[in-house]
């Protein structure tokens, strides 16, 4: 017997990224704070805005286009059930840069 499947669909969370603390190149300034949809051109680790997470387990984080995150909880879920068809990294630890353009430039106090 054919085990039953299910789509996923990750919802668009509350969660957002935060700007001052993530590492992310972007082609372009953000124009609407809500969705924070701009081109993405590196991305060198990435902090969510305290507060921002409503408890979601899986979403899309605003300001991050094209990823996935899961919550810590889903993450022990997947160690605990011996999952193994997926990666999971550490948020300040992902690394995204398809055309090796390198994290963004740092400001004047040393801070990206």
């Amino acid at each position: 017997m054919t085990p039953r499947y299910f789509v996923v669909t990750p919802v668009f969370g509350s969660a957002a990224v935060d700007e001052h603390r993530s590492r992310i190149r972007r082609s372009s300034a953000i124009t609407c704070n809500w969705c924070r949809e701009t081109g993405v051109d590196s991305i060198h680790g990435v902090v969510l805005e305290q507060h921002s997470w409503n408890g979601d387990d899986i979403f899309t984080a605003r300001g991050l286009p094209g990823s996935i995150v899961v919550s810590g909880r889903f993450a022990d879920f997947v160690a605990r059930h011996g999952f193994t068809n997926m990666k999971l990294t550490p948020t300040e630890e992902y690394t995204w840069d398809p055309l090796r353009r390198g994290p963004p430039p740092s400001d004047a106090s040393g801070q990206a």
